[in-house]
């Protein structure tokens, strides 16, 4: 005899409330994820970025969001100790220095700290078409890291 076992409930993938991005200067890597990550998911989810040093916003960094209709040219770089609030779910560092950072900023805080290394393209030289590329694979490959990170779809698909 056999006996009907129920399957075993679905795991919900939960998404964070708030998330931090966080960087070296905040002027290039963070904020252009804070402004990738708005861009999809709107003000369903509340987003934020900071960087170890407060630096200053890069026109590379500008021109490759303008690509994608995203204008982060009024960004201020800031500092962690600059943010009004500290309070989030997760911190995302893309550089070692701020990953090391979120981790002293956290210790007594209940935070995922999670590490996605990213390339810091304002260290590629050469012609201005080299570097923005540089400045493009990194917005593309933190658009990928978000939407897979936080389960993105575009409307209309199931």
């Amino acid at each position: 005899m056999t006996q009907d076992v129920p399957d075993a409930p679905e795991v919900e993938h939960k998404r964070p409330q708030s998330v931090l991005f966080a960087c070296s200067m905040n002027a290039v890597r963070s904020p252009m994820a804070e402004a990738l990550a708005k861009q999809y998911f709107g003000r369903d989810i509340y987003f934020a970025s900071a960087g170890v040093r407060a630096g200053e916003l890069d026109g590379f960094a500008v021109s490759a969001m303008e690509e994608l209709g995203i204008d982060i040219s009024k960004h201020k770089p800031h500092t962690f100790e600059d943010l009004e609030d500290s309070s989030f779910d997760v911190i995302i560092s893309l550089s070692p220095e701020a990953h090391h950072r979120a981790l002293e900023f956290t210790r007594t805080m209940a935070v995922d700290v999670i590490y996605w290394p990213t390339i810091d393209p304002t260290a590629v030289q050469g012609t201005r078409e080299n570097v923005l590329d540089a400045y493009r694979n990194v917005r593309e490959g933190l658009s990928k890291k978000i939407k897979d990170f936080l389960d993105w779809r575009p409307m209309g698909r199931l």
